[in-house]
């Protein structure tokens, strides 16, 4: 039978640059003995290709099926073209004349071939801080445009030794065409100095064990340092700091020290051992010889990463094992980038500053997360390791710029297909967190080669992102609120369709009503919502304030369930109080003198938190309710009373009565464990009972949770598992963070149906 031959173009996009997709299809051509080329270009790769019909098809074949495992096939496409007759197989320049709509990688942890060369004395790159190959190494926080070439990076003023330009362009060599090849001859370097700038010739890991802080910079940004086993360094770093009690995270050397101080799942092993390199949010052994009141107060759970760039690994030896490693930040500012603001900005807070030269382009902090009991990954931050891969949404997507909200700030940006959530950019009533923002937004679309036809933005008229956007000249603007949004997340991520029922809790929304919204149960497809649910209404004096202060939030409480009684209550459980602070309240609650209403979870968690005594003051965003989290006693299996009942078309789910059956126990010394975990069972039980009335009266059985509260394990797992039982099918957040970094997404897709339903 008589061979059939043919020539053919391939268009492949993706995440397909920066992850040795090129060296992949070329070292796959020679092994079929194709002719033709490869080359990078701003839509992707493409490669042309001639040879046996048969041998193409099992080539192309592979190309999909078997890709270099940090690759990610989005499309693929194959044409027939006119015979050229190639005489071999070659990489090609990049070509970037195309319409620009390939992916970025993100940076990838160092991967185990390099960090075995790292460790080898007898490697040319022993002990060299930068070692990367095709497989790992920086990749979005370098990159500056498209198509991915050295030019484009900050790698651009390090040009290759004679030795590494021969492995880069040996296709047989794991670094072939790896951009930021580099060695100690010919690439970046590490410095240590001191305060003064000056260079100093000591080991850093001799400073760690003396007590001292080292700014370290890394992969997005400085990192402070110290040695995680001294207490009176961490003490030092948290007073320096001026952080007073927001858990730090910690590095280990390797994923058996972190056995050591942490109780570890299989599923949680491979998520601090995976390319993301995350911060994994783990359950603390008992009587680890760490300091937790000066580490994670409050808390029983410990944030842990592995080092994930060689520099890391020789932070550490025998005798140095787990370093406090936390953002190097000031007071909720941006992380820093630049050596010379490093020692401005740290100076006082910083002993050395171990730096480097090669340039951190695009700020990105470290990704937390924490597995679930159906061993499903929950994001606190999304960023490194995951930012810019894009989330697969409905192909008939606009392009939409959409904000995000006012904390924890992310932006969303969609194209073709795909959703591209930024990095974390923090509170942006911070100017510099706010320029950041305005930054990255031009950066992304430069990037994605996107111009957005529509904004989406928060209701609320005071957040900076709702300011920002009616800024912006010629695009249209959709508001969207913000409980609605936290529910088109949910429903983006999975791919959902049609109506399903929305439990959304969280601190403070927006609501249509002028209200502070908080505890909602809407029932919305991308188009439009209405709300069935809520919890019922308290008072809200003092707005903002109260967020800080749970003591307010418990006096609030207080007054609603007991009326008159509240004074000699606050007497007795609000010892904090100031007696003019609750005066003031006092006097405007019971003349409902123009207060504010809302129905915030976050502000009932943190009332349980004050009332116990478990937390007064939030000296972060959340304190209360993850202390109050962490107190729960998971063998208490009671609950609390609550009403339920319709009022003017809505359901109001009335946690009211819980409050004297709460104080009851408190002043029969029950222990605060069991009162914080029959609260949240409380909650797990109103808002199922709730639920199934709604899908009674509507017919929807789906349900998606959202919003900051479901960061709580003890109320998404219980909820879940309840909800389950009574035969819902439950919808959790998988890729982006239930709290106010995912609302962006939900943003995005709800302003794009609603514009494609208006033309």
């Amino acid at each position: 039978m008589q061979t059939k031959y043919g020539s053919y173009q391939i268009r492949i996009n993706g995440i397909v640059q920066g992850v040795g997709f090129r060296p992949f299809v070329y070292r796959l051509a020679s092994e079929y003995d194709l002719k033709g080329w490869v080359l990078n270009s701003s839509a992707g790769v493409l490669i042309r290709v001639e040879g046996p019909d048969e041998q193409i098809n099992t080539f192309a074949r592979r190309l999909v099926e078997e890709p270099p495992p940090l690759a990610l096939i989005r499309s693929w496409d194959i044409n027939a073209q006119d015979w050229s007759g190639f005489t071999d197989f070659k990489i090609k320049a990049s070509d970037d004349h195309e319409q620009k709509v390939a992916m970025i990688s993100p940076d990838i942890a160092v991967c185990a071939e390099c960090r075995s060369e790292v460790l080898n004395r007898e490697d040319r790159r022993y002990h060299y801080p930068f070692i990367n190959c095709t497989n790992c190494g920086p990749r979005f926080t370098i990159i500056k445009d498209l198509p991915y070439d050295r030019s484009m990076t900050t790698m651009a003023s390090f040009p290759m030794c004679p030795e590494c330009q021969r492995e880069y362009e040996n296709p047989n060599h794991r670094r072939f065409h790896a951009q930021p090849n580099a060695c100690p001859v010919c690439g970046p370097h590490i410095s240590l100095l001191n305060r003064q700038g000056q260079e100093i010739n000591q080991d850093v890991r001799e400073l760690f064990k003396a007590g001292y802080i080292v700014a370290v910079k890394g992969l997005g940004g400085f990192h402070l340092a110290v040695n995680a086993r001294d207490a009176k360094a961490v003490a030092r770093l948290r007073k320096s700091k001026q952080r007073d009690a927001k858990p730090f995270a910690v590095m280990v050397k390797d994923v058996e020290t972190a056995h050591k101080y942490c109780l570890i799942s299989p599923p949680e092993e491979r998520w601090l051992l995976a390319p993301q390199a995350p911060i994994v949010v783990l359950k603390c052994r008992e009587g680890n010889q760490l300091n937790s009141d000066i580490i994670h107060p409050g808390l029983n759970t410990l944030g842990v990463m592995l080092p994930y760039t060689p520099l890391h690994y020789l932070l550490f030896d025998q005798d140095l094992e787990i370093l406090i490693m936390t953002s190097a930040n000031i007071s909720d500012e941006p992380l820093i980038i630049d050596n010379q603001e490093a020692i401005g900005k740290l100076g006082q807070i910083a002993d050395y500053f171990l730096v480097h030269n090669r340039d951190i382009y695009n700020p990105c902090d470290d990704s937390v997360l924490r597995v679930t009991s159906l061993d499903t990954p929950l994001f606190f931050r999304r960023a490194r390791g995951f930012v810019p891969r894009g989330i697969k949404i409905d192909d008939g997507t606009k392009p939409i710029l959409a904000v995000g909200g006012e904390m924890k700030n992310t932006f969303c940006l969609t194209r073709n297909g795909e959703a591209f959530l930024s990095q974390h950019w923090g509170d942006l009533n911070h100017f510099n967190n706010y320029m950041n923002f305005q930054r990255g937004i031009e950066r992304f679309k430069r990037m994605l080669y996107v111009e957005p036809e529509i904004i989406a933005h928060d209701l609320h008229p005071n957040y900076q992102t709702s300011r920002w956007a009616k800024m912006q000249p010629g695009v249209k603007l959709i508001e969207v609120q913000h409980h609605f949004a936290h529910l088109a997340s949910v429903m983006a991520e999975h791919n959902l369709q049609g109506e399903v029922l929305g439990l959304i809790c969280d601190g403070t929304g927006w609501g249509t009503d002028g209200a502070v919204w908080g505890g909602e149960i809407l029932r919305a497809d991308y188009t439009g919502f209405t709300r069935l649910a809520q919890h019922k209404y308290v008072p809200f004096p003092g707005g903002d304030q109260n967020a800080k202060k749970p003591y307010r939030m418990a006096l609030i409480y207080l007054y609603a369930a007991f009326g008159e009684e509240v004074f000699d209550l606050a007497e007795q459980f609000l010892p904090q109080l100031a007696t003019e602070e609750k005066n003031i309240m006092l006097t405007c609650l019971m003349n409902n003198a123009h207060v504010l209403r809302t129905s915030s979870c976050g502000r009932l968690f943190d009332a349980a938190g004050a009332i116990l005594g478990i937390c007064s003051i939030n000296q972060y965003e959340g304190q209360a309710a993850a202390e109050l989290e962490a107190w729960a006693d998971p063998f208490e299996k009671g609950h609390y009373g609550f009403d339920l009942y319709a009022e003017q078309g809505i359901w109001q789910m009335d946690v009211l009565p819980m409050w004297p059956e709460m104080l009851a126990e408190i002043k029969r010394n029950y222990l605060p464990g069991r009162i914080a975990q029959k609260f949240h069972l409380t909650l797990v039980k109103m808002w199922t009972k709730t639920l199934c009335k709604l899908r009674d009266e509507t017919g929807l059985n789906r349900v998606v949770l959202s919003g900051g509260v479901f960061c709580n394990q003890i109320l998404s797992n219980g909820l879940y598992k309840s909800l389950t039982e009574e035969g819902f099918k439950v919808y959790l957040h998988q890729q982006v963070p239930p709290g106010d970094g995912g609302i962006s997404l939900g943003q995005a897709i709800i302003a794009s149906e609603v514009y494609r339903g208006c033309v």
